[in-house]
């Protein structure tokens, strides 16, 4: 990847509307003009925020494209834990979604083959048949994606911008019932089969809701932290980094706060599949208002005594 370094965003805030306008203001969105833009959201299950996106977080982002004259905006999502279309109903996004005019996708309805591309059947990849990638997704124009910080308790370690690329993923292969969640979760490689899902498609611009998250525990449920931020990225790698070092500058688990941010297994693979920054010294930290200048410092030191730990 080229060696210029990869932007992260903080605000400290916890007024969604106003700080996600002024964290996108930092993407040419004027490039989206008239595209189809798919976003990606964090509706898993219908637990409350932070489990799942924030109503507002949403509705913000959704807001901010229309601004941008977007062709047209679709959500798609897919809910590991609990009955898809009742997640996105109980978390008001169909409401939502009337009410702004965008369209709402519930992933595990598509059940015609012609609907997925395979993807990930790839030398050195540890999906052993590839996996089922929604072609609403990998056909749109555009694809932003809105994440959580949390930990994560059935092995994914943590669940932020990559993790959240599991479910865009199919459960159940349409055509020959192959369980792929199933091969996922029980596979010692877990954490770099989920790096391998994001080769098949870059954000645009990935959001970061960390005005709460959960340092423990995850991801429907956990020790809920306060750290009042909201960050965003065009560099999925470079974010969940950042989200690492400040799940540790609150206390976290031992599998999250041992060894480099970098050598965390969900990053460590992305990096060797060109995702995104190559280690601290490939991101800047960059604050948008007064109270986000100490954060940034001390999630730059995160960085630089993960990099210690890592030699």
């Amino acid at each position: 990847m080229s060696l210029s370094k990869s932007s992260v965003y903080v605000l400290k805030t916890t007024d969604r509307a106003v700080g996600i306008k002024k964290l996108l203001e930092r993407f040419p969105l004027s490039d989206l003009k008239d595209l189809n833009v798919a976003i990606k959201a964090n509706y898993n299950s219908a637990d409350p925020y932070p489990a799942s996106t924030h109503i507002d977080t949403l509705s913000a982002i959704v807001e901010v494209l229309e601004d941008n004259n977007v062709g047209g905006v679709t959500l798609a999502e897919r809910s590991g834990m609990g009955e898809n279309a009742e997640v996105l109903h109980d978390r008001g996004v169909d409401a939502l979604a009337a009410a702004q005019g965008f369209n709402c996708v519930v992933l595990d309805d598509l059940s015609d083959k012609c609907e997925w591309d395979r993807q990930g059947k790839i030398e050195g990849y540890h999906w052993k048949n590839g996996y089922l990638f929604p072609k609403v997704f990998s056909e749109a124009d555009a694809i932003v994606t809105t994440c959580c910080l949390k930990t994560h308790r059935f092995g994914g370690h943590i669940t932020m911008s990559l993790k959240d690329s599991v479910g865009m993923v199919a459960a159940i292969d349409p055509e020959s019932g192959y369980n792929y969640m199933q091969e996922l979760h029980s596979s010692p490689y877990q954490r770099q089969m989920i790096a391998e899902i994001n080769t098949a498609y870059a954000p645009v611009f990935v959001v970061m809701d960390a005005i709460k998250g959960y340092s423990h525990g995850g991801p429907e449920r956990g020790t809920i932290i306060g750290p009042g931020l909201m960050l965003a990225s065009a560099d999925r790698v470079a974010l969940d980094a950042c989200g690492i070092a400040i799940l540790r500058m609150y206390g976290t688990t031992p599998e999250v706060a041992r060894g480099g941010i970098f050598g965390q297994e969900q990053i460590a693979r992305a990096v060797e599949l060109g995702i995104g920054a190559t280690g601290p010294d490939q991101l800047e930290v960059i604050p948008l208002n007064d109270g986000a200048g100490e954060v940034c410092r001390q999630i730059e030191r995160q960085m630089q005594g993960s990099m210690i730990a890592e030699h």
